[in-house]
């Protein structure tokens, strides 16, 4: 896999970093008897609690953590906003130790944390934690989602991130190739663990030729077995010859080198922060030809599973939330075209305008 290294030049001081990325707070936690070092970001709360999941992984330094977490947080903003409901973005990382026991005094001590911010955060599932985690997080706090079913949660929101990804791969199929289904598309999905799984299981059944990746053989195992999807090296699935390239696992491989190896013409998957440089490689793929999906876009189910939560929204109700994302795509596209920005500029210009105005709402009805 390639991953670009971490060079990002950081600002001198962190409230410069907090000013560049237009995020209100950000809160250091830490246990020293535990071993709990965290971050928590809340991006921006116009138009409602940030929500945001929490990932653990095994950071090179502790500016490596903020710098993930002020561009995960960020991105939740506009994923809630585009989406159309009615949250703000926040993201937790917890810094990996594996001499570390995460047991469930360890995630209660986190709840606690969570709990102290009084409702500006709402904590969730990520990469590193599960449903079962958040029982244990819930014991302390209530602004907690991703809850199990049998404990009056959602569960898993991978099923609904992959819904949400596939209607946006036939968006894209539709608006590259004015075809309206899968059937003989080849699409190679990088990460198969979670989403990537439900994904594959979706293109399959409607007949799409998958090409899977992934650094577990366990996981890559069990989609060739279970759906015949052809098994590639990781290092390799950047060079298939395939029509859609689907990012499920980290953010940044679509990056300087990765973008001269990418044979397809479309981009579409359910990993966060995928370019590396949203500006630079955003143009890149634009002018190759490259139709890139924004990933904030395409991979709001799971926020959209959390909301239903949140709100005590109907099964229907939810899913037609996450289908509207295959037509907002399409707008995406036909307003990237006519303004002739990139996708991803078109994507945030949707998302920033709807917040705009809730400011400028509020900002009215505060005056009155």
């Amino acid at each position: 896999m390639v991953v670009e290294s971490s060079t990002h030049k950081f600002p001198s001081h962190v409230f410069n970093m907090l000013e560049t990325m237009e995020h209100e707070q950000v809160v250091f936690i830490h246990d020293a008897e535990l071993g709990l070092r965290g971050i928590i970001g809340i991006h921006d709360t116009t138009l409602g609690p940030a929500l945001g999941g929490c990932r653990i992984w095994q950071y090179a330094s502790e500016s490596d953590a903020l710098w993930d977490v002020l561009r995960l947080s960020r991105g939740m903003t506009y994923k809630s906003s585009i989406s159309g409901i009615n949250l703000g973005g926040g993201k937790a990382v917890i810094m990996a130790n594996p001499d570390i026991r995460r047991d469930e005094k360890f995630w209660r001590r986190y709840g606690q944390f969570v709990e102290g911010l009084n409702g500006r955060y709402i904590t969730a599932e990520d990469v590193g934690t599960s449903t079962e985690v958040m029982r244990h997080v819930m014991k302390e706090t209530k602004y907690v989602t991703g809850k199990p079913v049998e404990a009056g949660g959602a569960g898993d929101p991978s099923p609904f991130t992959a819904y949400g990804v596939y209607l946006g791969i036939k968006a894209s199929v539709k608006h590259a190739y004015g075809r309206d289904t899968l059937g003989g598309v080849k699409v190679a999905v990088q990460g198969v663990g979670h989403v990537g799984y439900y994904l594959v299981e979706r293109l399959t059944r409607e007949g799409a030729r998958v090409f899977a990746a992934d650094i577990k053989p366990q996981h890559l195992d069990r989609v060739v077995k279970e759906f015949n999807a052809i098994p590639v090296d990781a290092d390799e699935i950047y060079d298939t010859d395939a029509d859609v390239y689907a990012p499920c696992a980290l953010g940044a491989t679509v990056n300087d080198d990765t973008i001269q190896r990418l044979k397809c013409q479309i981009i579409a998957g359910a990993a966060n922060n995928q370019l590396a440089d949203e500006n630079r490689h955003g143009q890149w793929l634009k002018e190759k030809g490259i139709l890139y999906a924004p990933d904030f876009l395409i991979n709001a189910g799971g926020v959209i599973n959390c909301y239903r939560e949140l709100h005590q929204l109907t099964e229907n109700e939810t899913m037609q939330l996450i289908e509207a994302i295959y037509d907002r795509t399409l707008q995406v596209y036909h307003l990237a075209a006519e303004q002739n920005v990139t996708t991803h500029e078109a994507a945030m210009h949707i998302a920033r305008e709807r917040i705009r105005k809730a400011k400028a709402t509020h900002q009215n009805t505060t005056s009155l």
